[in-house]
């Protein structure tokens, strides 16, 4: 299976930022991520649905909105109104995520849920049915360029085994450190998207070439069951 990349915008030049995101979509990328922090529930803060929406304009990817804030329920029109395809909001800032989530799909959209490096994954017992993504967190939110945390890796293969266990379709996403040298890891584990934000961005190579490097690093048959 091949892993899909949803390269995150929060470290590509926004002085061209039309032209980046262009050229990932050229490279072949398959989604589009846009973290959206409000330094409430994360200390930084990035970009809004205006920001969204010329991205969105300016690919034809399908793009989705990582809500990384306290009052995502107040967002959600305004980011289905930016041409978000997908919503991701994080299980520890929604404190009515059933309704969250209906809300999500009501406008029309996928819903997804993320879970920050050490919240248990029991809570998606009862979550897993109702989304279309599950993105785990393999650094703490907030920031770009954070090294990966290894213990994701057992993480990411509980959450396949939960997924196969119930026959779920949902894509299991993996956010926060996912480069050549962890990428390989990260897809036997049982991934079937990654977010990869500095791997992409980056003025060392050009897009183009550093999208080459992550499908050549990445395992070709990912295993799900290990």
């Amino acid at each position: 299976m091949k892993l899909k990349l949803s390269p995150s915008i929060l470290t590509a030049d926004f002085r061209c930022l039309g032209d980046q995101v262009r050229d990932a979509a050229q490279a072949g990328c398959d989604w589009m991520h846009l973290d959206v922090m409000d330094g409430n529930f994360v200390p930084n803060t990035s970009f809004g649905p205006l920001v969204c929406n010329a991205v969105a304009r300016s690919i034809s990817l399908p793009c989705e909105a990582h809500l990384m804030v306290t009052n995502a329920d107040q967002y959600i029109g305004d980011y289905r109104d930016a041409g978000m395809r997908r919503i991701i909001v994080h299980v520890e800032a929604c404190p009515h995520l059933f309704r969250t989530l209906q809300r999500i799909r009501d406008l029309g959209l996928q819903p997804g849920v993320a879970l920050n490096p050490l919240t248990p994954l029991t809570v998606l017992d009862d979550v897993l049915p109702l989304v279309d993504l599950v993105l785990l967190m393999s650094v703490e939110p907030g920031f770009g360029g954070q090294k990966f945390i290894p213990g994701s890796l057992a993480r990411i293969s509980r959450v396949r085994a939960m997924m196969m266990e119930i026959g779920s379709h949902a894509e299991l996403e993996v956010d926060g450190g996912v480069n050549t040298e962890t990428i390989a890891s990260v897809a036997r584990a049982g991934a079937s998207i990654v977010v990869v934000g500095s791997a992409v961005f980056n003025e060392k190579k050009s897009i183009a070439a550093s999208v080459d490097g992550l499908r050549g690093a990445q395992s070709p048959t990912p295993d799900q069951g290990a």
